[in-house]
C-alpha cells in the first residue's frame, strides 16, 4: 500500500498519457494520490483530474511564486471548488524567499488568507517553504492557536511539503500537527539532513511525496518523475531505517489517509 501524498499530474509533461502513468502507479502498489494545484488553473485541473479517475484527490491553492496575482475573487472560487468531495487540502501554499517570484508582503497576504480558508473549511494545508524555515515555522504557529479550538479532533492541520530543513525543525512542525512529507531527493548524494529527518521522525508523521513531475529519484534524475517513483523513496526510507520497505510504505499510506480523510484505502487501486 502506497500513497503518493504530493504530484503534479495536470502539468503539461502528463499531456499525453496520464492514463499510463496512473496505471504504472497502481501496478506499483501505488493506491491513492494527490494532485496538488499552484495556481488557479491548476487547481481547476487538479479537480477535474481527480474527479474523472477513482482514488485520486485534488489539493487547491495558490503558490508563492503566484502570489502577487491572487486577488479575493480567486479566494471566493477556491472556496467554490472546495465543494468537490475530491478536493482534501488546500495548497500548496507559503513562503518562497529563494526565488522570490511575488514580493514578500503579497507572498504573506496570500498564505494568510489561505490558511484562514482553509480553517474555515477544517481542511488541511499542503506547505510550501523554500528559505524561510523560521517565517514559515512562526506563521504556522500562530495558526495553530488560531485553528485548534474548533479542528477536528487528531486531525493533523497539514502536510510540509518537500522537507527540507532539519531534523530539529522537523520535530517542532510535528508538535503543531504538521506531518513531514519526504521526497526522492532522500536518495540525492549529499542529502545527509534529508536522511537525517527520514531516519529519525516518528512515522505516525511521516508520508512520501514524489512531487511529479519534478525531483525524480536519483535513479532516473534528469528523467520526468511519477507516481510509480514513489516506491523507491519508501524503499530508501527502509534502508536508512533498518525496517521492512511494506512497513514503510503502510505506514506512510496511513498517515496520508489520516491527514487527508481518505478513509480505508487498503484495498483501493487508482483507475
Amino acid at each position: 500500500m502506497l500513497v503518493d501524498s504530493h504530484c503534479h499530474l495536470q502539468d503539461p509533461k502528463f499531456g499525453g498519457d496520464l492514463d499510463w502513468v496512473l496505471e504504472r502507479a497502481a501496478n506499483a502498489g501505488v493506491t491513492a494520490l494527490v494532485v496538488v494545484g499552484y495556481d488557479m488553473a491548476s487547481s481547476r485541473r487538479a479537480v477535474e483530474i481527480a474527479e474523472s479517475h477513482a482514488n485520486v484527490y485534488a489539493a487547491i491553492g495558490v503558490h508563492p511564486h503566484d502570489a502577487r496575482t491572487m486577488t479575493a475573487s480567486d479566494l471566493d472560487t477556491l472556496e467554490g471548488m472546495a465543494d468537490s468531495a475530491s478536493v482534501v487540502a488546500i495548497g500548496e501554499i507559503g513562503f518562497d524567499f529563494h526565488r522570490n517570484l511575488s514580493p514578500r508582503p503579497d507572498q504573506e497576504r496570500a498564505f494568510r488568507s489561505q490558511l484562514d480558508l482553509a480553517r474555515r473549511l477544517s481542511l488541511p494545508v499542503v506547505v510550501h517553504s523554500r528559505d524561510a524555515d523560521e517565517e514559515t515555522y512562526q506563521l504556522l504557529a500562530e495558526y495553530e492557536r488560531q485553528a485548534l479550538p474548533e479542528w477536528p479532533k487528531d486531525r493533523p492541520l497539514g502536510i510540509m511539503h518537500c522537507y527540507a530543513g532539519d531534523l530539529p525543525l522537523a520535530l517542532r512542525y510535528i508538535e503543531i500537527g504538521f506531518v513531514i512529507s519526504i521526497s526522492a531527493t532522500v536518495t540525492y548524494p549529499g542529502a545527509e539532513k534529508t536522511r537525517a529527518v527520514a531516519a529519525g521522525i516518528p512515522l505516525r508523521w511521516m508520508a512520501i511525496e514524489t512531487d511529479a513531475p519534478y525531483l525524480p529519484p536519483q535513479s532516473i534524475r534528469g528523467k520526468r518523475n511519477e507516481p510509480a517513483r514513489v516506491r523507491e523513496v519508501a524503499d530508501c526510507i527502509a534502508a536508512l531505517r533498518g525496517e521492512p520497505a511494506a512497513e514503510i510504505c503502510d505506514r506512510t499510506a496511513q498517515t496520508a489517509a489520516w491527514l487527508f480523510g481518505l478513509g480505508d484505502i487498503g484495498s483501493a487501486a487508482i483507475r
